[in-house]
């Protein structure tokens, strides 16, 4: 057997997410699908982990077995591109692997970003690429609660009831903000994420930045393990999975 990994590139919005369901198109059915076709062989192709519906990727991570060896990877790869592309999904870069790799438990690091437009009009070019806000954001405040999230901890209040992770404490490495414009950049950097958790981290420093909570109020919340006291999550169209590390 051979393997391989993939690197993807999707719009999210029309999407029920990554992971194959019963109802709605997904991003892994449409790609193992063609993969399959191509290859005249059943595939099953793994990705690197689940994004929700809606939520875009700038580069997702992948991989398959199939039983002949690819002999041309860049005719491989503009073949594959010719049937998903229109879906507003690229497959961008395709790399050999061997056996001992695998998409989902080699990945030493998940990179997510979530992109917030704070101004008075809504995004034309970036429309459906971010969430948009209109009351001015306390960029300094977000960034004092962003520490408060740092390091190993219990983020049960940032989970999914419907989320299936063995545990809710996991190690948030990094938080990155930055603001250029009214385009505010939020980057996450953890081995792994608990579903939702982003997103609703996000919900709860936006409710910080617009003085709805104090520190004091968004620490309870973070402490108290409990979902119900969260801020709605951020919507899901400013989401993006940036870059998963091996």
């Amino acid at each position: 057997m051979h393997r391989y990994q993939i690197l993807i590139e999707y719009v999210g919005t029309n999407f029920v997410g990554w992971q194959i369901q019963p109802k709605g198109k997904s991003i892994q059915k449409l790609i193992q699908t063609k993969l399959s076709k191509l290859l005249g062989e059943k595939i099953l192709l793994i990705g690197s982990g689940r994004t929700d519906s809606g939520v875009h990727a700038i580069e997702q991570s992948a991989h398959f077995e199939c039983k002949k060896k690819i002999k041309n990877l860049d005719k491989f790869l503009k073949s594959l591109n010719y049937f998903v592309n229109n879906m507003g999904v690229s497959i961008i870069n395709i790399k050999k692997r061997n056996l001992n790799f695998h998409a989902r438990f080699s990945a030493k690091q998940r990179i997510y970003k979530y992109v917030i437009f704070n101004r008075l009009s809504k995004p034309s070019i970036e429309r459906g690429r971010g969430w948009h806000i209109i009351k001015e954001l306390d960029i300094s405040l977000m960034k004092k609660g962003a520490k408060k999230l740092l390091g190993t901890k219990d983020f049960s209040t940032f989970r999914a009831s419907k989320c299936n992770a063995t545990s809710p404490i996991k190690t948030m490495e990094s938080i990155k903000i930055k603001s250029i414009r009214g385009k505010i950049e939020i980057q996450f950097r953890s081995k792994s994420f608990l579903q939702q958790q982003v997103r609703s981290m996000v919900g709860c420093l936006k409710y910080l930045a617009e003085r709805k909570w104090d520190l004091k109020k968004f620490n309870s919340v973070f402490e108290s393990k409990k979902r119900i006291l969260c801020a709605p999550p951020a919507p899901a169209e400013g989401l993006f999975l940036e870059k998963i590390i091996y």
